[in-house]
């Protein structure tokens, strides 16, 4: 496993459930943080947690729904003079549950894209020419298992597309020392899960953070946290690489 001290980290969907859980356990490896949220109101109860643990944090604000509100982020992250070392694409959102899927409106996919999908992969886009120059980088892209759904299709859909592209991606830098994985969190009791989830997000963690520290050039794979279930961090990273690469 290597180490990821002293890196600057972007999260996205930083302030709530398993993005904050993904922050604090970031910071506990001494990472520096960028942490993304919707608005900036609220967001010092965090930057005051994680700086406690001895790394710089600030936070960054943008309504992923809106893609110039993602150019202004980035643009703002670059004019701080920060390089990015690692994304963690955690935000994402469930526009809605539709009992009559065959009405499913054609908003829920224009949201649902530009928010899973389009926005990680501007983030994706935007870093990954400095990843590669300085020959280091790591991208971990949230996905679901959600399938045989069309209750949710907007979100299934996007997410799908997600996987698709990340993994195409990956594979131009197949064999580097810029990885882009997959993960899947599961289906947690978080604003996107909703109450009656079966699992925690505590559960979610290492295994959402697994893409970051794994070292041995494979990019695209898909690694769900519940295959590191209970592990310790080091242990999920072992476990992770003796995974076979895209898939």
């Amino acid at each position: 496993m290597i180490s990821l001290k002293g890196k600057w980290v972007l999260i996205t969907g930083a302030y709530r459930g398993i993005g904050r859980l993904a922050a604090l356990a970031m910071a506990d490896q001494g990472c520096n943080l960028v942490l993304h949220r919707r608005r900036l109101d609220h967001t010092e109860t965090l930057l005051e947690e994680v700086r406690a643990k001895g790394v710089e944090a600030y936070a960054v604000a943008a309504e992923f729904s809106d893609l110039d509100a993602v150019e202004k982020m980035l643009a703002e992250i670059d004019a701080r003079g920060t390089q990015i070392d690692v994304v963690l694409n955690n935000a994402g959102l469930q526009v809605a549950y539709r009992t009559e899927y065959l009405k499913t409106p054609m908003s829920d996919y224009d949201t649902s894209f530009k928010v899973n999908t389009m926005a990680p992969m501007m983030i994706c886009y935007h870093f990954l020419p400095g990843m590669a120059e300085r020959g280091f980088g790591r991208i971990v892209n949230t996905t679901s298992g959600i399938d045989l759904d069309p209750y949710q299709a907007g979100y299934s859909a996007s997410k799908a597309a997600l996987n698709k592209v990340t993994r195409d991606l990956g594979s131009k830098y197949e064999g580097t020392n810029v990885i882009l994985s997959l993960t899947d969190p599961g289906w947690c009791r978080t604003d996107l899960g909703g109450p009656q989830a079966p699992n925690a997000p505590e559960s979610a963690i290492p295994g959402v953070l697994v893409g970051a520290f794994i070292n041995d050039g494979k990019s695209g794979r898909y690694l769900p946290a519940h295959m590191f279930a209970g592990m310790t961090l080091e242990e999920a990273v072992a476990k992770a690489e003796q995974v076979p690469g895209v898939y």
